[in-house]
């Protein structure tokens, strides 16, 4: 079998200036809830990723990790509100915390 990935095409999406602080944070709690499934299959903060002994350098706060590992949370952020408003979803960017 072969998989030939297709994601709906957001490439149309455009955000509001407003938007990147919510990026931000989407990314942080995707990290945070990554980690959080991390640490209850019972992986801990290692000096390099080891699958076999459960280690890997990557937990730690959002803010200690490296930007290329920040820009992948970014990417995940960035492309589910673009998803969620592909689909016909607004996001109101008047609002705040």
């Amino acid at each position: 079998m072969t998989y030939e990935p297709q994601p709906i095409d957001t490439s149309h999406i455009q955000f509001e200036k407003g938007l990147q602080d919510l990026i931000e944070e989407l990314a942080k709690n995707t990290h945070d809830t990554w980690a959080q499934m991390r640490i209850a299959e019972g992986w801990q903060h290692g000096e390099r990723y080891d699958d076999r002994a459960k280690t890997t350098p990557n937990l730690v706060p959002y803010a200690e990790l490296p930007e290329t590992e920040k820009d992948y949370d970014r990417a995940t952020a960035s492309e589910t509100l673009k998803l969620v408003m592909a689909l016909g979803y607004r996001i109101d960017t008047g609002q705040t915390k």
